[in-house]
C-alpha cells in the first residue's frame, strides 16, 4: 500500500488539546453535579463517563458526552426510573443546561450544556454480563474492556478507522445508517492491530459471515448475521448485529478502492450538491417518474421511527408492484420531528385499461368448468391454459397510492404501528419535480435526494 501521512490526517480529525481539555473538564463538572444532586435527593448512586470520550477514541467536533448513573443491583425498577430522571434533570439545572426526556430501553435525560449534548442514562452497577438487568448496563463493561485492552498507540488507529467509515457513509449503528458501531471499530483494531491491517483484511478476506471472537467464547456458530463479532463481555451478543449487508459491502468496496489509490481525501467528507435545479435535471434524464409520500412523524423515539418508516415503504412497493406497476427504486428520509418522505421512483406508472387474467389448465376440468361459467365466451385459450382479458383495477399509480392511503383500502398495506393514523389523516402525494420547485427546501432533503441518485459515490475518491 502506498505511503500516506497519517500524522497529518490525525492532526485534522483528532480533538485538539484545547478541545480535549474543555470536554474532559466539562465532564468532570457534570459528574460532580450528579453527585451533588444525588446527595440532595438522598439517593445513593455512582456516575461514570463512558463512550468514546472515556475511551479516548472520539473524533474532533463530535463530542457527545455519555454519563451512566449507576444504581445498586437491588434497586427497585420504579425507584430506578424515577430517580434516574430526577438526578439527570437536577444535574442539568445545576449546569445551567436545557433538559429533555428520551426513551431507549428505559427513560433517560439528555441535556444541552455549554454547547454539548450530554446523555444522563441510569443503569445498574453490574460487574459481569450475567448480572444484566437492562441493555444499557452492558455499556459499563464495554468501556472498561476497551480502557483495559486498547493500547495507547491504538487510540489513533481507531480514530482513523472511524473517520474513514464516516467519510464513506458506513459509520453508525443506529437504524437509519445500519453501519459500524464505535465499539465494533475498537474491536476491529484490537483484532487486527491497526487501521491499515483492518482495511487490508476487509478488502482481501472478508465475505458474508466473516466472524471474529476476541475472547474465544466459542459462540460464533449461534449467530447468522452478515458479520459476527462476539462481544468480549457477553458471549451471547453479536456486536455487529445492527450492521446491514449493504453497509458491510460498501465498507469492503471502499477499502478495496483505498488500497488501489490511497488518498487523504478518504478522511474528509465529500461535498454534496444541494442545487434543486441540478437534482431535477438528474431525475428527468432518467426518464422515470418519482413520487413523494409526505406526512408528519409520530412523537416516538428515533430508534423506533426508522424501522416503521422502512416497513411502510417496503409494503407500498410490494403492493404497487402486485398491481402491475414497476418500481425502479425507493428510499425514505425523516427529520424525526416535522417531516417524513417516502420516495418511490417508477419505471412504469401508467398501464393499459385491460390486463390478462390467467385461468386453469384445460386438464383441470373442475376448475375449467367454474372459470367458463364465470367468463363464458370472453375466455380464450393460450396453449393449454384459459385466459381472459379483464378491466384493470388501476391504470395510474397515483390513483392507486391515493386509495391505499385511505381507511377503506389501508388494510392492503403493512404500516409501522405508529404511522397508520398519521399517514391516513395527514399524507400528501406529490410529484418530485413539483416538490423541488418549492421555496426553502431543507438542505438535508436535497442531500438525501443527491445520495439517492448517486449511490456509491462516497466509496471512491
Amino acid at each position: 500500500m502506498q505511503e500516506i501521512n497519517y500524522k497529518n490526517i490525525l492532526k485534522k480529525i483528532k480533538p485538539s488539546k484545547q478541545e480535549n481539555e474543555k470536554v474532559k473538564k466539562l465532564s468532570k463538572h457534570i459528574l460532580e453535579a450528579i453527585y451533588e444532586s444525588s446527595v440532595s435527593l438522598d439517593v445513593k448512586v455512582d456516575a461514570m463517563l463512558v463512550g468514546s470520550i472515556a475511551k479516548g477514541t472520539w473524533l474532533a467536533g463530535n463530542a457527545d458526552i455519555d454519563i451512566l448513573i449507576k444504581f445498586p443491583l437491588d434497586t427497585d425498577e420504579k425507584y430506578f426510573k424515577k430517580y434516574g430522571l430526577k438526578i439527570g434533570h437536577k444535574a442539568i439545572k445545576k449546569m445551567d443546561g436545557i433538559s429533555e426526556e428520551r426513551y431507549a430501553s428505559h427513560p433517560y435525560v439528555t441535556g444541552y450544556i455549554q454547547g454539548y449534548f450530554v446523555d444522563f442514562v441510569p443503569c445498574y452497577n453490574i460487574k459481569s454480563s450475567q448480572e444484566l438487568k437492562s441493555a444499557v448496563d452492558r455499556t459499563l463493561l464495554h468501556t472498561e474492556f476497551i480502557q483495559s485492552n486498547l493500547k495507547q498507540e491504538q487510540h489513533d488507529e481507531v480514530v482513523l478507522l472511524k473517520k474513514f467509515m464516516d467519510s464513506v457513509g458506513t459509520y453508525g449503528s443506529e437504524f437509519k445508517v445500519g453501519g459500524f458501531a464505535g465499539y465494533l471499530c475498537e474491536m476491529l483494531i484490537l483484532y487486527y492491530g491497526s487501521f491499515n491491517e483492518t482495511i487490508k483484511n476487509a478488502a482481501e478476506n472478508w465475505n458474508y459471515g466473516f466472524s471474529f471472537d476476541l475472547k474465544e467464547h466459542g459462540t460464533i456458530q449461534y449467530f447468522k448475521d452478515p458479520m459476527v463479532a462476539v462481544d468480549p463481555v457477553d458471549k451471547n451478543r453479536n456486536v455487529a448485529a445492527a450492521l446491514t449487508l449493504q453497509k458491510m459491502s460498501e465498507f469492503i468496496i471502499a477499502s478495496e478502492n483505498f488500497i488501489i489509490n490511497p488518498s487523504e481525501k478518504y478522511f474528509t467528507n465529500k461535498d454534496i450538491i444541494t442545487d434543486p435545479i441540478k437534482i431535477i435535471d438528474q431525475f428527468n434524464l432518467r426518464g422515470t417518474k418519482t413520487l413523494l409520500i409526505t406526512f408528519k412523524p409520530p412523537n416516538i423515539p428515533s430508534d423506533a421511527i426508522y424501522p416503521q418508516i422502512k416497513k411502510t415503504e417496503n409494503s407500498i412497493v410490494k403492493v404497487v408492484e402486485s398491481e402491475g406497476f414497476s418500481v425502479f427504486g425507493s428510499e425514505s428520509w425523516t427529520d424525526e420531528k416535522d417531516l417524513v418522505l417516502i420516495l418511490i421512483e417508477f419505471e412504469i406508472w401508467n398501464l393499459p385499461i385491460i390486463q390478462k387474467h390467467y385461468g386453469p389448465y384445460i386438464w383441470i376440468r373442475e376448475h375449467q368448468k367454474r372459470f367458463l361459467g364465470k367468463y363464458g365466451q370472453n375466455a380464450c385459450l393460450e396453449g393449454d391454459r384459459w385466459v381472459v382479458n379483464v378491466k384493470r383495477s388501476y391504470e395510474n399509480v397515483e390513483i392507486l397510492l391515493s386509495d391505499l392511503m385511505t381507511e377503506k383500502k389501508s388494510g392492503y398495506l403493512k404500516f409501522g404501528k405508529h404511522l397508520k393514523k398519521k399517514i391516513i389523516n395527514e399524507h400528501k402525494i406529490i410529484d418530485l419535480n413539483i416538490f423541488l420547485e418549492s421555496d426553502n427546501i431543507d438542505d438535508n432533503i436535497l442531500k438525501f435526494l443527491y445520495n439517492y441518485l448517486n449511490k456509491g459515490e462516497l466509496l471512491i475518491r
